[in-house]
């Protein structure tokens, strides 16, 4: 396995399965309607360029024998997208693709984001998951996060919860 941080040149790919592995988390769980404005909205390429050109993000791609399997994306400073942990990163996305999925690789990229915010000083990670995602609050609680708040999530006009998780690194 390797870990690849991306860059604009990855925008195509990173697009791609940034698109795929939401559709096959979420797209059960809402109409076609609102998941094509929300994918439309959050991963055009215009948006990813931006993301990927800002100083306090990175994206990683995770690497399993010559493909990409999944990616995280980290935040920090002003690009987290919550005043939560003012010396914490935010984990904004962590993908995984779902034939990857059950291998451990999730463990392996939320490694590197703390190893990413120890080398930066920071106290804690932090992210969000949807309140009704048993899977992925068993594995963040398994992870030693602990719930801290919620938020509003918007999938076109759905009202959605996301749980706010924070872990100390201290």
């Amino acid at each position: 396995m390797e870990i690849k941080q991306c860059t604009v040149a990855d925008l195509v790919e990173l697009a791609a399965i940034s698109i795929s592995t939401y559709k096959d988390t979420f797209d059960a769980f809402n109409t076609e309607e609102n998941m094509r404005i929300y994918l439309e909205e959050a991963y055009n390429k215009p948006k990813l360029t931006k993301e990927l050109n800002t100083a306090a993000s990175a994206f990683f791609f995770l690497q399993s024998e010559g493909q990409t399997a999944g990616y995280i994306k980290i935040n920090w400073g002003d690009a987290q997208t919550e005043a939560i942990a003012p010396n914490g990163l935010e984990v904004e996305r962590i993908y995984i693709k779902k034939e990857y999925k059950r291998r451990g690789l999730g463990t392996v990229l939320l490694s590197h984001a703390e190893t990413c915010a120890k080398e930066m000083g920071k106290t804690s990670i932090w992210l969000g998951v949807w309140e009704h995602n048993p899977n992925a609050l068993a594995f963040y609680k398994k992870m030693g996060f602990e719930k801290v708040g919620s938020h509003s999530f918007f999938m076109g006009d759905d009202e959605q919860i996301d749980l706010l998780m924070e872990k100390h690194l201290i």
